[in-house]
């Protein structure tokens, strides 16, 4: 009767199965450098894919996201041409009421305001002004309430985590909300929270007409979307925008003249977090990090595949006889090679196993890292699984195919006339991947070097003022009748060394204005960033005056135009304003400047960066205008922190006590703006050391495999009188020169990409030369240890049993 089919497949299947974790007991210390390597591999590549995964899908969850755009506008002023990500109210309406082509539109602006009920009032930072088609344009599920939130004036719209906040448990649609302590609004539908991969985060919702600001196009603090009516649409509507622009009627309209102008670009909704250079409501990402990741990911893997395939190929001496009993009773090529290559998919699936695990345990501290919102759910979905049962598939064939053709096809006499000893050369192809491995990890650590200089660098460059020891206390317009009061009463509690008060944070000066002047041989116009201030600002930020004097007492009148005889403002300028209008510092006193309205020039201060290091210093104008200031400047002497910050609280409530005290430092707003460089930094530390620990943990199994079949070698040299050094020395010789050859093969591409990254800064160290040597000599001496391990415990045995060994 013969055997079924069916039935011999599954017992060879469950013998290979057998074989392969009897291997895998067999030889302890290699199955777990296999696995433990492969694990930490793919659970990088988890980590890493799930980041990317969630950058390349930036608000695609909006239905019509490929229909929406961001309008981004462009004008130059005397020759400067200037982006910006924000446009005037003016956009939106007329845009949509002249061409066909956009369905709906909506101004955007989240601004910072007091909510209250009857019972608590807070500071809410994210208070979103929408026109209308809001709604309608994005995606933003509404759980319960009016289905046309927005059409009232008096509507408000609020997230599901506001509704627990302020209502409980209880049913908040219909009931109301104080904002400022004069608009009252009613609550007319939920929705769910913004989702992470938004760059609308927001908590309350209200009509942007609730703003009453004017119809115009200069004054631009707004971001505007279009929703338009064919997804392939934006560049032809881009183009008829601005030949509309450009039109005489609306060059009057705009008021341009010569060769100024302004112009709108029209950037797709799911590129604009990877690709755009202009931030919008939250911090950019971007698509160069993106693939940095991606290349890491797979260099990683590709580390541990390397020394699966390493370790399987230096093991195989061990395994000719078993190949060599196995072809003596009939074994063909083909079952061999799917032993060998069931073994490596064993190994693979329990790697990957591991590594899903290991994955949802880290997500916590992997999401505080890069500041994403991360969840153990994106791994359970249908895509990322076929992703991870086909990378499973193709890592276990890859890592495992050279050594099952290598094992599978050794030749039967070979293996007799050698007496199960491997006769083929494979040292060339072994000492290959030695060498990848390691280029890869001496790549990934010195361009990590280069980041952390760079943002140490950052950290510490002196900014042309202090942001140490400064507590900011946002303020509003609605509580200025109190300001001078509550600022007083601030500066005479212990250890306030100085307070002022300023429109804009130094650290990023968003005002954006023009100033004209006559240098002697003609008017000048010059685009500049502008701060308004309160006195004392330079010296609470220990800014230096290179020319003149700081605001005084006696200029206050001159700000609410009280004392006519003299002109209305008195404007402080920056090194760079001064060299624009054609003035030293010296010459720039007394002169008169043009800022909408006429000032003479009292001061002129040292540069200082107030933008982003990736700028360049640019013109800027101060100004005293108490009207303005959002922000109270504290600078405090930082010791006793937890009371100071309790008595200013008291301070404030004593004044106050209808705002809530909240505060942050300054020091805080200026490692934002290196968030994303800040996240680089650490991401590259932790895979750039994971990549070196996997290329050592290869080398710590080749080290051991070598040792073992130089086992008789040792001990004759031993008894020849060599030491422990000797031996290390001759076992690490070789490992050594690969890693030599490595660094040679690193040094220029990590020169070649650090350079690159560098130049993204206007102000940044120079590639330090002595960062490369450095590395080389660290993973030297690390591998060398590594090596000298398995030499120290070869040269302790005592030579008449290792010359025993077979």
């Amino acid at each position: 009767m013969p055997i079924p089919r069916n039935f011999v497949n599954s017992t060879m299947f469950r013998n290979y199965i057998k074989l392969a974790f009897r291997h895998l007991l067999k030889k302890k210390t290699f199955s777990f450098i296999n696995i433990f390597g492969l694990t930490i591999g793919l659970t990088s590549c988890i980590l890493i894919g799930l980041f990317i995964s969630d950058e390349l899908g930036f608000d695609a969850f909006n239905v019509k996201a490929a229909r929406i755009a961001r309008v981004t506008s462009e004008y130059s002023s005397s020759g400067t041409v200037n982006p910006a990500a924000v446009s005037g109210t003016r956009v939106g309406p007329r845009f949509h009421s002249i061409f066909p082509a956009i369905e709906a539109f909506t101004r955007t602006y989240i601004g910072r305001t007091i909510v209250s009920n009857e019972v608590t009032h807070f500071e809410e930072n994210n208070f979103l002004y929408a026109d209308s088609a809001f709604f309608d344009i994005f995606t933003f599920p509404i759980l319960k309430g009016d289905p046309d939130p927005l059409k009232s004036k008096d509507n408000l719209v609020i997230t599901e985590s506001t509704a627990k906040k302020y209502f409980g448990g209880q049913d908040p649609i219909g009931k109301t909300l104080r904002i400022r302590d004069e608009k009252i609004y009613r609550v007319a539908a939920v929705i769910a929270d913004p989702p992470g991969a938004s760059q609308l985060q927001f908590d309350f919702v209200a009509r942007f007409d609730n703003l009453d600001k004017p119809d115009e196009w200069w004054t631009a603090n707004w971001i505007t979307y279009l929703l338009l009516r064919d997804p392939k649409g934006f560049v032809p509507l881009e183009q008829q925008i601005n030949a509309y622009m450009q039109s005489p009627a609306i060059r009057n309209e705009t008021g341009e003249k010569g060769n100024d102008y302004l112009i709108y670009h029209l950037e797709p909704l799911t590129r604009v977090h990877l690709y755009s250079k202009l931030e919008g409501f939250t911090p950019n990402g971007s698509i160069t990090t993106v693939y940095v990741l991606m290349i890491i990911a797979i260099l990683i893997l590709a580390i541990a595949c390397f020394n699966y395939t390493n370790l399987a190929i230096a093991q195989s001496a061990g395994r000719m006889g078993e190949i060599g009993v196995r072809k003596v009773l009939g074994a063909a090529k083909s079952q061999l090679f799917t032993q060998f290559t069931g073994e490596s998919l064993l190994i693979t699936v329990l790697a990957v196993i591991l590594a899903v695990a290991i994955s949802i345990q880290l997500l916590p501290a992997f999401n505080g890292v890069t500041g994403k919102h991360l969840s153990w759910t994106s791994l359970v979905q249908i895509r990322p699984l076929g992703v991870i049962l086909g990378a499973t598939i193709f890592i276990g064939f890859l890592a495992g195919a050279y050594p099952a053709l290598v094992l599978s096809n050794t030749r039967l006499i070979s293996i007799l006339r050698s007496g199960f000893r491997v006769t083929g050369g494979h040292r060339g192809f072994r000492s290959s991947l030695v060498v990848l491995q390691f280029a890869i990890s001496l790549f990934l650590i010195i361009t990590t070097m280069v980041i952390l200089q760079q943002m140490s660098y950052i950290r510490h460059k002196d900014l042309g003022f202090d942001r140490d020891h400064i507590v900011v206390l946002p303020i509003d317009y609605r509580i200025h009748d109190r300001y001078h009061s509550v600022k007083m009463a601030i500066s005479r509690l212990p250890g306030v060394i100085d307070i002022s008060g300023s429109y804009n944070l130094p650290v990023s000066v968003g005002w954006e204005d023009g100033i004209t002047a006559n240098n002697g041989k003609g008017e000048v116009s010059v685009s500049v960033h502008a701060i308004p201030t309160d006195l004392d600002f330079i010296r609470t930020m220990n800014m230096h005056l290179v020319a003149g004097k700081d605001f005084t007492a006696f200029d206050l009148p001159a700000i609410t135009g009280k004392d006519s005889t003299k002109p209305l403002y008195r404007f402080i300028l920056n090194e760079t304003a001064a060299r624009k209008i054609g003035w030293t510092p010296e010459d720039a006193i007394g002169k008169q400047v043009s800022k909408g309205q006429s000032g003479i020039v009292v001061g002129v201060v040292r540069d200082f960066n107030f933008t982003s290091m990736r700028e360049a210093i640019g013109p800027l104008i101060i100004f005293p205008d108490t009207e303005y200031v959002r922000y109270l400047l504290v600078r405090i002497n930082g010791s006793h922190l937890p009371a100071q910050l309790d008595r200013m609280q008291s301070a404030w409530k004593s004044i106050i006590p209808d705002r809530p005290f909240s505060y942050h430092f300054l020091d805080d707003d200026y490692d934002r703006l290196y968030a994303s460089e800040q996240r680089t930094g650490q991401l590259f530390t932790l895979f750039s050391g994971l990549a070196i620990f996997l290329a050592l943990l290869g080398l710590f199994g080749l080290a051991a495999i070598s040792t073992v079949q130089r086992t008789k070698e040792i001990g004759i040299r031993k008894v020849l009188g060599a030491g422990s050094m000797n031996i290390a020395l001759l076992l690490a010789r070789n490992f050594l020169a690969l890693i030599i050859v490595s660094f040679g093969i690193a040094t220029p591409v990590a020169w070649i990409v650090s350079a690159n990254w560098l130049d993204n800064f206007s102000y940044r160290i120079l590639l330090p030369v002595w960062t490369f040597p450095l590395a080389g000599l660290a993973v030297l001496l690390v591998a060398f240890a590594t090596v000298s391990f398995h030499a120290w415990r070869a040269s302790r045995m005592n030579p008449a049993i290792s010359l025993k060994t077979e």
